[in-house]
């Protein structure tokens, strides 16, 4: 099973997303993580991405879709969650390119609905929690990368959400509701 969690940063895809890895033994595709890990691997490839990320804005779709093609060539396990991928209309066709190439497809489309005065409080508690378990925040999680972060979202990604619904692949949740809640709203949707 393919699915993609949709929903602005901080509607709580990683968590949802981390869920589903446990219980169903999908393989969480997080271009964030993934691009974090870039960032910090010191590479030329990892400076370039940390410059973009460390503005808010986004990576290069040929950056993004060669990270997720190397996954793609691997152990697919009880398949794919793409977390934060695609963004762009652009994307989500090279997506499907991808998908047809391994002979895989996309079942579900969940987008998490949230408002943005939740997860401007979601984002910054993040933060907080974080430095409070002695570890550091994000250099991302923070009020200001968070506005351009929803502004490119609401640019580039929201577009995703009538694109998925005319293929028939979309499905809305409520994204405030509780973790548990919202993990079983996907489940149902999963079946």
């Amino acid at each position: 099973m393919n699915i993609i969690l949709l929903g602005p940063p901080g509607a709580g895809k990683g968590t949802q997303a981390g869920r589903l890895v446990e219980k169903r033994n999908m393989i969480q595709l997080s271009t964030g993580d993934m691009l974090r890990a870039a960032k910090t691997s010191g590479t030329e490839m990892g400076k370039k991405v940390a410059e973009v990320m460390d503005r808010g804005e986004l990576v290069t779709d040929e950056i993004v879709i060669g990270l997720i093609r190397e996954r793609l060539e691997g152990d697919k396990k009880g398949g794919f969650i793409f977390d934060g991928f695609p963004r762009t209309l652009a994307q989500a066709d090279a997506l499907a390119d991808l998908l047809d190439e391994f002979g895989e497809k996309l079942d579900a489309v969940i987008e998490m609905q949230v408002n943005d005065e939740v997860l401007v409080e979601r984002i910054l508690n993040r933060a907080k929690e974080a430095v409070a378990n002695g570890g550091t925040a994000r250099a991302d999680d923070n009020e200001e990368s968070l506005k351009v972060r929803l502004m490119a979202y609401y640019k580039q990604t929201s577009p995703l959400i009538g694109y998925y619904h005319a293929k028939g692949n979309l499905t809305s949740i409520d994204g405030l509701a509780s973790m548990d809640e919202v993990e079983a709203s996907i489940a149902s949707v999963l079946g």
